[in-house]
């Protein structure tokens, strides 16, 4: 048994979960934009109060380490590497577009195409066959009308995350299906699971979060 606290903060709503393997066991958002640091220390707290368990108990915690909102990110990665530190446990950091694909894996035909808005017609994107395969890295690009032109003729591709409004008003494709599910912590066990098992633990000292492109601090 691993149980693991998973913490979300790379978009717009913020989440959390305590899950016992892949079973979730507790959980809770934040839909309320830029207010994630003042929510998440406290919920952090109730979560392990709801779920009568102390947070010694935990094996490890798991952070959605980007791409994503470089605030987010930052209060993310912070909460977790302090919580780590305190309670002497390892850091798994996952992949946020590896996170969204997985939330939606089952009702993916074919290939799963994660996108989070990066401002204007920008977005972060990559590319999972429906096993999670990864067949396309992380990329930052600007779409238009010929975006993803070349997959699309080939493969039904299903778009996940908050650019799918963004990219309805310019793809045009009948291979282009979009999903109205929203991710959350709570599709992170199965992800978390696997690296605890396999061991894969980031350094507490260096690990940073995962921005893409360059960070710009007067963005959020």
């Amino acid at each position: 048994m691993a149980l693991i606290l998973n913490i979300d903060t790379a978009v717009e709503q913020a989440s959390l979960c305590l899950a016992d393997d892949e079973r979730v066991i507790a959980s809770a958002e934040n839909n309320i934009a830029h207010t994630h640091a003042t929510w998440i220390h406290t919920a952090v707290k109730e979560l392990f109060n709801t779920a009568q368990l102390s947070m010694h108990a935990i094996n490890a915690i798991a952070v959605s380490n980007g791409p994503g909102s470089y605030t987010g990110l930052r209060i993310g990665l912070a909460t977790a590497k302090g919580l780590c530190f305190s309670l002497n446990k390892p850091l798994i950091c996952l992949d946020t577009l590896e996170i969204m694909a997985n939330a939606v894996k089952n009702e993916a035909k074919d290939l799963i195409c994660p996108v989070i808005d990066a401002r204007r017609m920008e977005i972060y994107t990559a590319l999972y066959k429906k096993d999670l395969t990864r067949i396309a890295p992380p990329s930052a690009m600007t779409v238009d009308p010929n975006s993803f032109g070349a997959m699309l003729e080939n493969n039904q591709l299903l778009f996940t995350g908050n650019a799918t409004t963004k990219l309805k008003q310019v793809l045009k494709h009948s291979n282009a299906i979009f999903s109205e599910k929203t991710y959350t912590a709570s599709n992170m066990p199965a992800l978390s699971l696997k690296h605890y098992k396999q061991r894969i633990f980031a350094d507490l000292s260096y690990v940073e979060p995962f921005y893409l492109k360059a960070v710009y601090f007067n963005k959020v």
